[in-house]
């Protein structure tokens, strides 16, 4: 494997951070000098979970009483590994870098300290909260509004592919805590009249590592231009980049790193398998799969958003209940499919990376690696979707002739091998025929659907902006049993018309 220093954005090139991820910031003194902060920190709640694991209360971190109340009231029982470390940290007044594995409760250890100190100092625009996704930037503003709901905290949403105007309307009523992608609070502050930053006490950098990659280079740096320098500063990730000049851009003054794994990791609670087909059974393989733990809530991730509907497509038409979910989908579409399957009113949902990161559905049972993530970061980030807050969880790897490489890199990176997934073959090939049609029905309804959508809005591949969900194509079942001639499609396209 390559250690060269390669192009970030290389598609499948894995960065020289992976091979350095169990080393410390290499050069970076100001973190240095705050270890030994750190590490008291850390004795301090080890010590106190040998006497007794429930012995840190809310209360103990230092947390204001309508607070406590408000993680109570959410059921809260007691504070994750990552909240008791960072929390006191961040009520001291420090710059944080934690660092925990995938559904540890991250958003819980930088929500709870901005709340505490809004109670203490109430402004407007005291926050914002910057992630690299639409859908975590709802449910971020979804916790801090439960954690607020006592005191009334105002959140405003402010992301792409939603009205901007009524994005203004919101933002001039002047909320506490702003939460956005950063290109489009780009927009907003090059076009809104009065709209600045230059009051905000805290910058928080949800999945910071993303956030500070070369996609949002120029964006975070209108951004950060315009924000005071006397402020906090707080990063968060499951995967966080080791290169210092990155951090460097962040501003970050004195940062304690709060780390709670010190290697990339997923939870223990995670059953995690490869599996190795060749490339042209992918899909009977997964149909086997999704077959053989019928019952558990799935999420699968493909590389490309054709490939979510195409396969989407495939799964309705054996009649499995999948919906796709991916970034060419208008974003009240993306947040109606992903409310359907928060709803479990769909048992499947299939998705590009934009679903890989954050977002925390406690029902996921399996995550399905698909196609598999070319930077081997995504990988921890994919299958930290399942076996959340303590839950249990599987995650399945489809690894082809030409992913072996891709495949090393991941076990590299979690310093482990996988198991093998068990799978009878001569189960898996019975279903090749019904997988067949499957395909052939999902292929014909990929291109009437394109067609579709092309006479209005430009082919789905050009990036029409409402290629939706597709879920108006029912007539794939009807397909199973085509008439002779031509008629089985005659009647197909009658049932979609109606």
């Amino acid at each position: 494997m390559g250690t060269s220093e390669e192009d970030e954005n290389s598609s499948n090139v894995g960065d020289e951070e992976e091979q350095e991820n169990a080393e410390e910031f290499s050069g970076d003194e100001e973190v240095e000098e705050n270890d030994s902060d750190k590490d008291s920190n850390i004795l301090e709640n080890k010590l106190a979970t040998e006497n007794d694991e429930n012995s840190i209360t809310w209360k103990d971190l230092g947390l204001t009483d309508a607070l406590c109340k408000a993680c109570e009231e959410l059921k809260w029982k007691a504070p994750s590994k990552i909240q008791k470390e960072a929390i006191p940290v961040a009520l001291q007044g420090k710059d944080i870098i934690g660092l925990a594995e995938t559904g540890s409760g991250k958003t819980g250890a930088f929500a709870l300290p901005i709340l505490h100190a809004l109670l203490e100092n109430p402004q407007r625009y005291f926050a914002l909260i910057l992630t690299p996704t639409r859908e975590l930037a709802f449910q971020i503003s979804e916790q801090f509004e439960a954690l607020g709901s006592s005191i009334g905290v105002k959140c405003c949403v402010v992301v792409g592919g939603m009205d901007m105007v009524s994005q203004a309307l919101q933002l001039a009523k002047k909320p506490h805590i702003i939460i956005a992608t950063p290109g489009r609070l780009v927009d907003h502050l090059e076009n809104m009249k009065g709209f600045n930053l230059k009051a905000i006490k805290y910058l928080v950098m949800d999945e910071a590592d993303r956030i500070l990659n070369m996609d949002f280079e120029v964006e975070l740096d209108k951004i950060l231009k315009v924000l005071p320098r006397e402020r906090r500063t707080f990063l968060f990730s499951a995967t966080m980049t080791k290169k210092v000049k990155k951090l460097q851009r962040a501003s970050l003054k004195d940062p304690v790193k709060v780390e709670v794994s010190n290697k990339y990791q997923t939870v223990e609670q995670l059953q995690q398998y490869y599996i190795f087909i060749p490339v042209k059974f992918k899909d009977v393989y997964l149909v086997h799969i999704i077959n053989e733990l019928a019952g558990n809530s799935f999420m699968i991730f493909c590389s490309t958003c054709a490939n979510t509907v195409r396969t989407a497509l495939m799964l309705r038409a054996l009649g499995l209940a999948a919906i796709p979910l991916h970034g060419q989908m208008s974003q009240n579409k993306r947040l109606a499919a992903l409310n359907k399957f928060k709803a479990k009113n769909r048992s499947i949902l299939i998705s590009t990376d934009v679903a890989s990161r954050g977002l925390d559905i406690p029902h996921v049972d399996v995550v399905l690696n698909f196609d598999i993530p070319t930077h081997s970061k995504d990988y921890i980030h994919r299958v930290g979707r399942t076996a959340r807050a303590g839950r249990s969880g599987k995650a399945v790897t489809f690894v082809t002739q030409y992913d072996v490489e891709l495949y090393q890199r991941i076990e590299h990176l979690l310093g482990k091998q996988l198991p093998l997934y068990p799978c009878e073959e001569d189960e898996v090939m019975a279903l090749q025929e019904r997988v067949s049609e499957a395909q052939r029905t999902a292929k014909l309804e990929l291109k009437d659907l394109e067609e579709s959508k092309g006479s209005r809005k430009g082919k789905f591949k050009k990036g029409g902006d409402d290629f939706d969900d597709s879920e108006q194509f029912t007539g794939a079942r009807k397909r199973m049993k085509p008439q002779g001639g031509g008629g089985g499609n005659k009647n197909w396209k009658k049932a979609k018309r109606k």
